[in-house]
């Protein structure tokens, strides 16, 4: 594997000339220019929706309440938004656990039995592609408790990208790297930690972060329908009473808590990475 990052490094120093190596200033002074970049994206956005609705009344009051009225919604509604947000992680990180670990394993599986990988793939090709939420009657109708099924529901959105990044991922290793393993008598659980998974990991990571988001989908598909508690439950709990208000403000404190987990996921991508040198990009 060291061969592996030797070989990176020479070739991202090549291409990359001066920038593949930036300086540790230079990435700080990036990473803070995009994020007040952001803001003032964000700034921009809010005061065009201000003007647009308590300046110049151009859209409807009621399902477009001010931002004073949402700020206000927000507040109030903070004690049940972080027990939402709560029982949303209850879902979210047992559904995600168990469908990255079983992707992998599956994946692994899979990936190192030529055989088995072409008589899997029309399969996959088949059923990857049947949206999770299709499924939310049948599984309501089948599993026992609404609990069990709004799992299912995430866990089947997080098993097919990982199965997939991580076949593709071994599929694609670089078979000089597998040849040094076996000069190295590397075998085993050995050969498994040290050479395949860290090689096929961008890969796997790629598909990690597509079963990000949609687990965030369906998490809230699985709360409007499956649970009586959540961040999507409680949206559209006060969307059924017209309180727009409070829906606006539900749907912004669980754009916060996305980011916030979406920029979790970048730290440790790019750590678990750092052998691709994520420093020619400035990060």
């Amino acid at each position: 594997m060291m061969s592996a990052i030797i070989d990176n490094q020479d070739l991202r120093s090549r291409a990359g000339g001066k920038n593949a190596a930036a300086p540790r200033g230079q990435g700080f002074f990036a990473r803070w220019s995009a994020a007040a970049g952001t803001a003032l994206l964000v700034g921009i956005l809010l005061l065009v929706y201000e003007l647009c609705t308590d300046v110049f009344g151009l859209l409807d009051a009621m399902l477009f309440p001010g931002l004073g009225k949402i700020g206000a919604a927000l507040v109030r509604s903070l004690p049940q938004l972080f027990e939402s947000c709560v029982s949303s992680m209850s879902l979210l990180i047992p559904g995600y656990i168990i469908g990255a670990l079983s992707g992998i394993v599956l994946g692994v599986f899979v990936a190192t039995h030529p055989w088995l990988q072409r008589a899997v793939r029309p399969l996959i090709f088949a059923l990857s592609p049947v949206p999770p939420s299709m499924l939310t009657p049948y599984l309501i109708a089948v599993l026992p408790t609404f609990y069990a099924s709004s799992v299912a529901i995430i866990f089947l959105g997080v098993f097919w990208p990982y199965l997939v990044g991580t076949i593709t991922g071994i599929s694609l290793i670089d078979k000089k790297y597998l040849d040094n393993a076996e000069i190295l008598q590397l075998k085993g659980a050995r050969k498994l930690f040290f050479v395949i998974l860290p090689a096929a990991a961008p890969h796997i990571l790629s598909g990690a972060g597509t079963a990000l988001t949609f687990s965030f989908i369906l998490l809230t598909v699985a709360e409007m329908f499956a649970t009586d508690s959540g961040l999507g439950h409680f949206i559209q709990y006060y969307a059924d009473f017209s309180d727009y208000a409070r829906v606006l403000a539900g749907l912004f404190f669980t754009a916060v808590v996305f980011v916030c987990i979406m920029l979790l996921y970048e730290y440790i991508k790019r750590k678990t990475l750092f052998w691709m040198l994520y420093g020619a990009n400035g990060r």
